[in-house]
């Protein structure tokens, strides 16, 4: 098996439109959540989330290109450009059908649908976009990327909820390691800040309502904690196997050391109150990695802020950590939920804690859950020696997914 190593990083999110800009609003405590501006929220039970601002597409596309895609495929292209630059690799120097494309999406082009639908009613069939299909299906994303850059490896993408991006990353991250692939770049993107998601996502009763205070309404872990706040955005990494990167002297965030993944078989949003998926994924995580669990100092969690949620992934961490002094933060305190994205964006967070050794609080943690005793970083940025750091990504469905990071 080859070594894998991270070399370049790609993101948006509520925070900002680049790796730098979300990693110094997580270190500073800042929270990405306001009022939505994309539609009028105001009959809406949940009126706050998590957007990408300020974004401009003309940068990277035309304007008659941009109109062919939904917003998940720009964040996909957007972060693969600034993780491709990052990287430093030099792509007509490369053997690009050894370079592979593995970006997921939880739910995809939901407001193309939405847009569509609307001229099929008011202006009949005919008037439908040619793009159509080709700008809302998950796997776009991954295809536009691939024929951006001339990309020719695997060309792939995950749809596991809320795992997707930690799932396209350890899958990618598999391609590598066997010889399938000699380079990938891999995450997940998502842009759902639309009235059929808001109002699905309300119907279930899993949004916060805290409309009074949206920078205060995602609490992972603590008491008030009245459900997640939903974002979007997008989060890439590129990677390449460790002999490669060393010899052209490449600057390493990490490597990927491990990656499990488990199914609950128990219900279609809700996880067994044992932790037992969870457990199992973050076990098999830890043995692929033949890593033992008091070497680990970090995780960051899955985190949604949800009342079950929270208590539930807590009571696995402390299943398989025991006694082990560990800390658990939550990025989702100051994004909110990117769905399909969250797992990329927080591997990226992960490698930049790698890099710094700064350790990003959970926000709004004001009177933490007395079921919840795990450390999960309340208050202030830490700073500290991290080698190994987990990531934890759970979906819909009873989809588990924890990938493994180490300092080289």
């Amino acid at each position: 098996m080859r070594r894998v190593v991270v070399t370049g990083l790609g993101a948006l999110s509520p925070l900002g439109n680049s790796v730098q800009s979300t990693f110094e609003g997580l270190i500073s405590g800042k929270s990405g959540i306001g009022p939505i501006t994309k539609f009028d929220a105001s009959e809406y039970s949940c009126q706050i989330a998590g957007e990408v601002r300020d974004l401009d597409i003309s940068l990277y596309m035309s304007n008659k290109e941009a109109k062919k895609m939904d917003t998940f495929i720009h964040y996909g292209l957007v972060a693969a450009e600034e993780a491709i630059k990052d990287s430093g690799l030099v792509l007509d120097q490369l053997d690009l059908t050894r370079f592979g494309v593995y970006i997921g999406s939880g739910i995809g082009g939901l407001p193309m649908i939405e847009r569509e639908h609307k001229v099929l009613l008011e202006k009949g069939p005919r008037r439908i976009t040619p793009f159509f299909i080709p700008s809302l299906i998950i796997n776009l994303a991954s295809g536009q990327v691939s024929i951006r850059f001339g990309l020719k490896g695997p060309n792939s993408a995950a749809v596991t909820a809320c795992a997707t991006g930690s799932h396209s990353i350890g899958d990618a991250f598999r391609l590598i390691q066997r010889g399938d692939a000699d380079f990938m770049i891999a995450g997940g993107t998502e842009a759902v800040v639309s009235p059929l998601a808001v109002g699905g996502f309300a119907a279930m009763r899993a949004l916060s309502t805290r409309n009074d205070d949206p920078q205060h309404a995602s609490r992972p872990f603590d008491v008030a904690r009245d459900g997640f706040v939903l974002g979007e955005g997008c989060g890439v990494l590129v990677m390449e196997t460790l002999e490669h990167a060393q010899k052209r002297g490449a600057k390493i965030y990490g490597e990927i050391i491990g990656y499990g993944m488990s199914g609950d078989a128990y219900h279609i949003t809700s996880p067994s109150e044992d932790g037992d998926g969870p457990v199992r994924a973050m076990r098999a995580a830890l043995k692929d990695a033949q890593v033992e669990p008091h070497q680990v100092q970090l995780v960051n969690a899955h985190g949604t802020s949800t009342p079950a949620g929270d208590v539930i992934e807590a009571r696995a961490i402390q299943t398989v950590f025991g006694a082990h002094p560990i800390m658990v933060h939550s990025t989702k305190s100051m994004t909110g939920h990117l769905l399909g994205a969250a797992g990329g964006v927080e591997a990226v967070v992960v490698c930049k804690t790698l890099e710094t050794g700064l350790i990003h609080p959970t926000a709004n943690l004001e009177n933490q859950d007395p079921e919840i005793t795990i450390d999960a970083v309340p208050g202030q940025t830490r700073e500290a020696k991290v080698q190994i750091a987990m990531s934890n990504s759970f979906g819909f469905g009873g989809t588990n997914a924890t990938l493994l990071f180490r300092k080289i």
